[in-house]
């Protein structure tokens, strides 16, 4: 009896410890460097946005996630927890471009109202380290009251939650929304800042805009569709996995890691998969959850050493007798081949899935959902690992040459090659001459 007794304390007491909330500040070191303190030591963000995954994150050396709401966030805090992470909780504000009026007073009101429950009953948690309050609230906005929406709830944060900093998420730098934001939200702790081919300036900007706290980069990653070269037909060109995987070294390197005085970390993106442009752009992760070799460097440089065994090197996908990648023009039906470099460090087997299918027209803004267009198939005629032969759709459009290269342990590399084809004239034999337009949905 007494056994069980003491089992139900012991129960209990660690119970009550797993509820108490970890406090987290911001200060100044006396070189005047900005750092969190996380149970009172210093805590530098080592994160991914997202919420999948988090035991690869744990291996390449993360520490941190991050969500843009609160749905199933008990749920998410709790694993994380268990993991020994912590989370940059989301408080989804409403955005204007997505129809809602601040002019409203009576739904302001209770988006106001419903963010207090939501605080109250998550402040607590042990894996929380920051609240997120909105999110590129000033994408395509005209309507500055949502500021003071950010202050109110950034303010009930702070009357209710003495333990966690507030922070709010911008869609790159612009001089007016630091002001605003220094002016109408003095309750924000931590500037966020999303970026990816501007994130070279974020350090000079940010100072020279009036920022003098401390700032994170809450979303990063390679250029970003609007920032690339473009097809003549208006297809954003996308960068191989490996030429990204350049790209990310290179920015934490130079552009987070090396703002020592006001930059406390960052949340890399996207750590999953999804459809944007299409559906490799930003996903770390294919559909089925093997990592791209962006994860491989930020291994090497979060933990000092490189993975045990590494992601396929992809060095180009090209389809024969073209090197301008901006202006591929094929002939329907006609049959091409097409070759793609890669090896592997470890020397892996590997496999491929070659792939044709439409360029989307479903390109939204701010991250919202995309419909994905489909593969079409009956197109190859022959592949042959490292190269494959296929026919030109038969309707007119534009269209992407996929390559996915696997290692069979748990990694793969990927390319894609947008291409033009332009419909055989029966009586000339060969493809007609076009004059490209810009697609809809570019």
């Amino acid at each position: 009896m007494l056994k069980i007794i003491s089992c139900t304390l012991i129960l209990f007491l660690t119970a009550v410890t797993v509820a108490q909330p970890i406090k987290v500040t911001v200060s100044q070191t006396p070189a005047g460097e900005w750092q969190l303190l996380r149970g009172g030591e210093p805590y530098y963000i080592k994160g991914a946005g997202g919420d999948t995954n988090l035991d690869k994150l744990i291996e390449i050396g993360g520490n941190s996630i991050r969500t843009w709401g609160t749905d199933n966030a008990k749920e998410i805090l709790d694993e994380a927890h268990a993991k020994g992470l912590t989370v940059m909780l989301g408080l989804w504000v409403p955005q204007e471009r997505q129809g809602f009026d601040y002019d409203d007073a009576d739904k302001v009101a209770a988006v106001v109202e419903g963010f207090r429950k939501a605080i109250m009953e998550l402040k607590d948690h042990p894996a929380l380290l920051l609240w997120g309050v909105g999110n590129e609230v000033d994408l395509a906005y005209t309507n500055t009251k949502v500021w003071d929406v950010i202050n109110d709830i950034a303010t009930i944060i702070h009357d209710v939650d003495p333990n966690h900093p507030t922070c709010t998420v911008t869609a790159g730098l612009d001089k007016e929304e630091v002001r605003l934001i220094m002016e109408r939200a003095p309750a924000i702790d931590i500037y966020g800042v999303n970026t990816y081919g501007d994130i070279g300036n974020v350090k000079k900007n940010i100072a020279n805009f009036g920022w003098k706290g401390p700032y994170i980069i809450s979303e990063w990653g390679p250029n970003g569709h609007w920032e690339v070269e473009r097809s003549k037909w208006g297809a954003s060109i996308e960068q191989t996995s490996s030429q990204k995987a350049d790209s990310y070294e290179e920015r934490y390197i130079d552009y987070i890691a090396a703002d020592k005085a006001q930059c406390i970390g960052s949340y890399v993106f996207l750590w999953g998969h999804k459809q944007e442009t299409t559906a490799t752009w930003y996903g770390l992760f294919s559909e089925d959850g093997a990592s791209a070799e962006a994860l491989d460097r930020l291994q090497k440089i979060w933990t000092g050493k490189p993975p045990i065994n590494s992601c396929p090197h992809l060095d180009s996908l090209i389809i024969e007798g073209f090197t301008d990648k901006k202006s591929i023009l094929l002939i329907a039906e006609e049959k091409y081949a097409a070759a793609v470099a890669v090896s592997d460090p470890d020397d892996d087997k590997l496999s491929f899935k070659w792939l044709i299918i439409p360029e989307s027209t479903d390109i939204r803004s701010g991250g919202d959902a995309e419909k994905a267009p489909q593969a079409i198939s009956g197109l190859f005629l022959k592949k042959n690992g490292k190269q494959a032969t296929f026919r030109a759709p038969s309707e007119e459009g534009a269209y992407r040459l996929f390559i996915f290269v696997y290692d069979g342990k748990k990694h793969y590399a990927y390319a894609n090659q947008t291409f033009y084809v332009t419909p055989r004239d029966p009586e000339m034999g060969q493809g007609k001459f076009i004059t490209f337009k810009k697609m809809d949905g570019f």
